[in-house]
C-alpha cells in the first residue's frame, strides 16, 4: 500500500472532525497536523488527541505510521502567538 499523502491525511482528519483550521504536513511516514476545532473544547490534550484518533480510524493503524499533533479549540487559535501557530494570519 502507498503511503498516504499530505492531502489525504488532511481529508481524513476533516471528514471525521469539524475543524476551523487544519493544516497537515509531512513526509509520508511522519505527519504534523495543526488542528482547530470547537469539539475540543472542555477537553485535556489526551482527550483531543484520541478524538483525532477516531476521526482516523483504521487508517491510523494501517497507513498513518507517525502523527504529530497541535489540538486546539478556536479561542486558543486566536490567542496563540505568531511563534506557536506559523501558519496564522492575523
Amino acid at each position: 500500500m502507498a503511503d498516504p499523502t499530505v492531502d489525504q491525511v488532511r481529508s481524513y482528519i476533516a471528514a471525521g472532525l469539524p475543524c476551523e483550521h487544519l493544516v497537515v504536513e509531512g513526509d509520508g511516514q511522519h505527519f504534523f497536523a495543526t488542528i482547530v476545532s470547537a469539539e475540543f473544547d472542555g477537553l485535556p490534550r489526551i482527550r483531543r488527541h484520541q478524538r483525532v484518533y477516531a476521526a482516523l480510524g483504521d487508517r491510523m493503524r494501517a497507513e498513518i505510521h507517525a502523527l504529530s499533533m497541535k489540538t486546539l479549540t478556536p479561542a486558543e487559535w486566536a490567542a496563540a502567538p505568531a511563534a506557536d501557530a506559523p501558519h496564522h494570519s492575523h
